[in-house]
Parts: structure tokens; sequence; C-alpha cells
């Protein structure tokens, strides 16, 4: 059971697609454990997910916004899942440990696009509230010598994705497209990065979201039949 708000910022089929791609960037790794990081975790729903399927890591948390630290915490209590909430901009904290892995579905919406009046939709879907560049340069320094970053982001920026990863000794292992149907482009990448790594990247087969009579495809009815998720709108006053 994950609580979201009413009238501000939810979670959406890219956190399910990110924690299923999670699953396939760390199937060849027998012994997960470690600290996991969870940036802009919103309602919390990746960190939770992702430390139910490997139960061994400790849920780290960080997020900005006063509704979504609530949500964090109130949604980690009740799914029995302890967390560390770090409260405030990622890009300011101090945080007093590095960590084993590191997962995100950040602000990643261009800033020239045209933006919605709600001030906390804002803040988690564009990205001059987090600039690319410095998001990476401060996730490199937050992993320890070989850890892990897995994040999805807007698929037009993956060139200056690729440069700023390479630039902070992220070496990208695993990539996954996403596209709405068989005919139209990529609009979703998903990446997963291993620091100061040097295997070679592979391309996976993308993820279709829909089929050609437009209903959600086998792939993602399994994604979100793995994902079981069951999300009750609470108002909360935003």
């Amino acid at each position: 059971m994950i609580y979201q708000p009413q009238n501000g910022y939810c979670y959406n089929s890219d956190t399910h697609f990110l924690y299923n791609f999670i699953t396939i960037a760390l199937k060849k790794y027998k012994n997960i454990q470690g600290d996991l990081l969870d940036i802009g975790s919103g309602s919390g729903i990746l960190g939770l997910l992702v430390v139910r399927e490997y139960s061994n890591l400790v849920l780290n948390q960080c997020e900005l916004q006063d509704v979504f630290c609530f949500l964090t915490n109130k949604n980690s209590q009740i799914n029995n899942t302890p967390n560390t909430l770090f409260q405030g901009d990622f890009l300011d904290i101090s945080f007093n440990k590095t960590f084993s892995y590191i997962v995100s579905n950040p602000p990643f919406y261009h800033s020239d696009v045209i933006k919605t009046d709600n001030e906390n939709i804002k803040i988690a879907r564009y990205n001059d509230f987090m600039p690319l560049e410095l998001f990476i340069q401060k996730v490199s320094k937050l992993l320890n010598h070989n850890g892990k970053f897995i994040f999805c982001y807007d698929v037009k920026q993956l060139n200056d994705i690729m440069i700023y990863l390479k630039k902070y000794k992220l070496n990208i292992e695993i990539i996954q497209f996403l596209h709405p149907n068989i005919k139209k482009e990529a609009t979703l990448v998903m990446i997963y990065a291993k620091k100061n790594s040097k295997s070679l990247l592979k391309i996976i087969p993308p993820l279709i979201m829909f089929d050609e009579n437009n209903k959600f495809s086998t792939t993602v009815e399994d994604i979100y039949e793995k994902s079981a998720t069951h999300s009750i709108k609470c108002d909360l006053n935003i």
C-alpha cells in the first residue's frame, strides 16, 4: 500500500519500469547488500520496491519537499521497512556515508518545455531544479569504489548523459529504451552505470508499452503484476 497526494505529483509507469530494469541490471549479482540511496524519493515507492526485492539492502531516501518527506516516512512505516530520510536539496546535503547502490527517477524534463503551474509538480519533473551534470557529479562522489547507479531519463538527453557519466568515472554497462509502441521513437532511457568499471556496453531489447491494439503489452502487464503496488490518494493540502 502506497499513499500518494490527491493534487500533487504521483508516481507513474516510469517508476515500475525502472524497478523492473533494476532487477534486470542486478540479476548477475548473488550477494546484494549494503546501503541503497533513492534520490527524489517522492512517495517512497521506488526504494520500497527495491528493498522488497533485495532484503539485505539498507534503505536511505532523499527528498526535498515537505509533503513527500511525510509520505516517504509514512509509506516506509506502513510497509514495515526501516528507512533513513535525508531531507533537503540533494545537491546541498552533506551525506555522512557513501552508498553501494543509488537509484533515481529524477526530474528530467528539459527547462525549455512548457511547465505546469503546480509548484509541487514542477520540482518533481523539471531538471532546472537539479541540473544533469551536477546530479551525476554528486552521485559519483557518493558511490563507493564499485558502486552501482541505476536511473531513468529523457532519451533526448542521452548524449549529455553519456558525456557526464564518463567524465565522472561512471561506466554505462546496460541500457534499455522505452517506446510507447513499436512504431514510435523511444521516449525514455534506463541506464545502469558502475563506478570505475571497464565493461563493454550492453543494449538489451526495448520495452514496448502498448501493443497494436493499444493495450498494455504482455511485458508491461507482467511488470505491473510483479510490482503489485496499490496506491491510495490522500488530501495533503498541496
